[in-house]
């Protein structure tokens, strides 16, 4: 989970995505979605949503958000992958 102050960070949109999906994102932030840290880039997160996965850079103080990017989940990709995982 992304630790944030006590007030929602600021989400700024790099790539110029749509409405829809920065206010996903910004309900997703403050409610305390699941992360998963990128193991290669220091900062950086996926959140999964309902529909969407966020690529953000979350600053140190917990301030600000960027928005990297955004792709549809699919089922089958995390099925595939859940199933990797417990097998190594």
């Amino acid at each position: 989970m992304i630790s944030t102050t006590k007030h929602t960070p600021l989400v700024q949109d790099l790539r110029n995505h749509s409405a829809e999906q920065v206010n996903e994102l910004r309900l997703l932030l403050e409610h305390g979605a699941p992360t998963k840290a990128d193991p290669r880039r220091p900062g950086f997160y996926e959140l999964q949503g309902l529909q969407n996965v966020f690529y953000v850079f979350k600053y140190p103080t917990g301030a600000k958000v960027l928005l990297l990017g955004v792709w549809e989940r699919d089922p089958v990709a995390e099925m595939v992958d859940a199933s990797c995982s417990c097998c190594a």
